[in-house]
């Protein structure tokens, strides 16, 4: 045989053989961040916490610039996990999470352990058989699937729950409460406890509220390493197959717990103890965003890999004084809601303005406790450095990743898929309204957003009293409407009712 030839037939099966290995279907990664404020980061206005590689996914992807999440975690986690807004009825209810942290201290013993644990199953909200969550849309399709972090919805979970909710790897915390602490004693992986060393806590070195203690208390190791290192290893272990990553961090909630000072703001003098260890955990939230993108460069497959980043509700502070958003009031009795003068969150002790000049916090029903950042990235295919207003929120999430991968979402759920957006082509289908529910209605919560801009709040269904607000024009909700346009606060007021505990269109049809 010539040479020639002999070139030409190794080219061939070199092509023949490259096609079967190769991957066209793209890598899917959602970070999940815990309670980081839209302001925290450089893309959203924050000025003092520097987040390059966060950034960098907004210079080189699409950022969304009204895009909601929950009040809290639990009805977050649900509605991305069910593709399902969290006003429907037996939806988002958590059980009681600690029992663990009883038993690990011995406060009970296992064999109480035991039987409390059993009652918390028996109790716990039975998944529909037909219930399909959002792993189980990518498992449908062939992928890999694997979750770090936050284990389930809320609060306290088991291995076979977690295996229900579709995810082939699981590591981490099967309590919420855990969670709130950095260096736990144990985690878990696949149904498995691993110890962590040098972690001997029962509270896994849950600090105090004031953020006080010295850097590094509460153990050797610290788990966000834990997770960040075992996502990259499962990266490199399955970069020749189709995956889907979902990084339910608990970066940055707090109490606040790091192992060290970033040096940006180790000798700061303007920020205290506990501003500092907050700002280095938003920078290693930053960091290991960027392992992942190093990671997946190195690989060789960032161009078939899409990459997503939000939060799951509002900012939170726990690093200072707390205004009251019930009423609209600074701590010293201030109204907040003012035409004349610029409000800040800043202007109440939080030097990073976390939730970027809108009213509320975390748990409230204000822009500040609901609006998330969204980032998405995905080379080839999203634009560089654009962005979008369009309304969407988690549970758009499902939808989007069934488009993504080539399947259908299932019948009834309220997602709605934005990857047309994503691609810069046109929305087609889009949300009339999207509904945030809380059932702490004493906090300013249940709200409803339309598509033409206009929110609704349920301040107190009982005394009838509901706020609007124009978010077009007034996003930090400083001019409260509901005086001028009542015929307006009616018409939302019974569409958010009529969700409101509404029934499941996904699984009441279902047999």
């Amino acid at each position: 045989m010539r040479l020639s030839s002999i070139i030409t037939v190794f080219l061939f099966w070199t092509t023949i053989l490259s096609a079967g290995t190769s991957n066209p279907k793209p890598n899917v990664i959602l970070i999940f961040a815990d309670d980081l404020g839209i302001g925290m980061l450089g893309c959203y206005g924050q000025q003092l916490v520097k987040t390059p590689h966060i950034d960098r996914l907004a210079e080189k992807g699409m950022k969304f610039n009204n895009y909601y999440g929950a009040v809290f975690c639990a009805p977050a986690r649900w509605s991305l996990l069910t593709g399902m807004h969290d006003g429907r009825r037996d939806g988002w209810g958590h059980n009681k999470a600690g029992l663990p942290i009883k038993r690990d201290s011995g406060e009970i013993t296992e064999e109480a352990y035991q039987v409390q644990m059993a009652q918390v199953k028996a109790d716990a909200r039975p998944i529909h058989p037909q219930e399909v969550f959002l792993a189980q849309i990518a498992q449908n399709a062939g992928y890999k699937t694997a979750q770090f972090g936050k284990l389930d919805s809320g609060f306290l979970t088991w291995t076979e729950r977690v295996e229900r909710f579709g995810w082939d790897f699981h590591e981490g915390y099967y309590d919420h409460v855990r969670a709130h602490g950095f260096y736990p004693p144990y985690l878990w992986r696949n149904g498995e406890k691993f110890t962590l060393e040098g972690n001997f806590m029962a509270d896994c070195g849950k600090t105090s509220e004031e953020g006080n203690e010295p850097v590094g208390y509460g153990g050797k190791t610290y788990s966000q390493n834990v997770f960040i290192e075992g996502i990259l290893m499962y990266i490199r272990d399955h970069k020749s197959e189709p995956f889907f990553i979902y990084h339910s961090t608990t970066l940055p909630h707090g109490p606040v717990a790091i192992p060290e000072l970033h040096p940006d703001f180790a000798d700061l003098p303007n920020l205290s103890l506990a501003e500092k260890k907050y700002a280095s955990m938003v920078k290693m939230l930053d960091d290991h965003v960027g392992l992942i993108m190093d990671e997946l460069k190195a690989q060789g497959i960032d161009d078939n890999t899409i990459v997503i980043f939000t939060s799951d509700n509002g900012h939170e502070m726990y690093y200072g004084t707390k205004p009251t958003f019930r009423k609209q009031e600074f701590p010293n009795g201030e109204k907040t809601n003012l035409t004349d003068k610029k409000w800040r969150t800043s202007d109440c002790g939080d030097v990073f303005d976390g939730a970027a000049s809108r009213a509320g916090l975390k748990r409230s029903g204000y822009q500040g406790g609901m609006q998330c950042p969204l980032i998405a990235w995905w080379p080839g295919k999203i634009a560089p450095g654009t962005e979008t207003d369009i309304l969407s929120a988690h549970y758009d999430f499902m939808a989007t990743l069934a488009d993504i991968i080539g399947v259908d979402t299932p019948t009834g759920k309220d997602s709605i898929s934005y990857l047309p957006t994503l691609l810069g082509k046109k929305q087609i289908q889009s949300h009339e309204f999207v509904v945030v529910n809380n059932i702490n209605t004493r906090m300013g919560s249940s709200a409803l957003i339309s598509k033409d801009g206009w929110k609704l709040i349920e301040i107190d269904r009982k005394k009838d009293y509901f706020q609007l607000y124009d978010i077009k024009t007034d996003n930090e909700e400083r001019n409260n409407l509901e005086m001028k346009y009542p015929e307006k606060v009616a018409t939302l007021k019974a569409v958010m009712l009529s969700e409101l505990d509404s029934g499941r269109p996904d699984l009441d049809n279902i047999q």
